[in-house]
């Protein structure tokens, strides 16, 4: 007897949304940055296509330095400027959209001073630590409570992570997205969140991760095109939500130092 291959279905709303989708991105660094990007080309290019697109809210606290120029792209003009601020007039400017900077972490600790309380249909994370992984996950956990309408309900969670040469990104649903019947695919409504699956490496994981004083420091600890590899690879992996409204992969690791990828199905 053939085994029936693992799919996962888009939840209808990312498809046939009444408002735009309403995105946090958090963290503006090397892959958060790019990531911005790429949610533009995709949000542009949805529109063109009779989508009503995104809305992005980015968040980061820190400011610009000498040392992230190159492996992100700011001016001599931005140095000093909250990451996120010059990031969102950037893209605002380029693309027309009204996206929106927030120069605060996104925490547990200051949910109330948040738009929208935190709230939103996706979530992508970009951050350096295991501990804001773990607290974005007890957000989570716990955003859909007194939620009822599906333009305010958190859907999915994707999240980005890199070391020197090597990275991953894993997709999780919020919570159960009903799937409708199939004679095709083993149908899979729940992906399991990274701080579940991987919750005891990221429970070793050191997070005393100082700023580097310099490009060839930040070098270093990664390598050139680790993120804007990683980005694209991720945005891809949400394109395909939105155009083929099915995915029989959640994620993937990456290597750019033997250059290979390896997949991660949904079941």
């Amino acid at each position: 007897m053939k085994t029936q291959s693992a799919m996962h279905y888009t939840h209808n709303y990312l498809i046939n949304p009444t408002n735009p989708i309403t995105v946090n991105l958090i963290g503006a660094g090397g892959t958060g940055s790019r990531m911005l990007t790429e949610l533009a080309r995709i949000s542009h290019s949805l529109i063109a296509l009779g989508h009503v697109g995104l809305q992005v809210n980015l968040f980061d606290d820190d400011l610009i330095t000498k040392a992230n120029q190159g492996r992100q792209l700011f001016a001599d003009a931005e140095v000093g400027l909250p990451k996120a601020v010059a990031l969102i007039n950037r893209t605002n400017r380029f693309f027309g959209t009204n996206w929106k900077a927030v120069t605060q972490q996104f925490s547990t600790a200051n949910l109330k001073s948040l738009p929208n309380r935190g709230r939103a249909n996706l979530y992508i994370s970009c951050v350096d630590t295991a501990r804001a992984r773990f607290d974005i996950a007890d957000f989570l956990l716990s955003c859909n409570a007194n939620s009822d309408f599906e333009r305010t309900k958190s859907l999915y969670w994707l999240d980005l992570g890199n070391a020197q040469n090597t990275g991953q990104a894993v997709l999780s649903t919020i919570s159960e997205i009903k799937q409708p019947h199939s004679n095709l695919y083993k149908t899979v409504s729940s992906l399991p969140m990274v701080t579940a699956e991987f919750k005891e490496l990221l429970q070793m994981q050191d997070d005393s991760n100082e700023p580097s004083c310099s490009l060839a420091e930040a070098l270093e600890k990664q390598d050139l095109f680790i993120n804007s590899t990683l980005a694209s690879m991720g945005a891809s992996l949400l394109w395909k939500l939105f155009r083929e409204g099915m995915t029989a992969h959640r994620g993937f690791f990456l290597n750019l130092g033997t250059l290979r990828s390896v997949p991660i199905a949904v079941g």
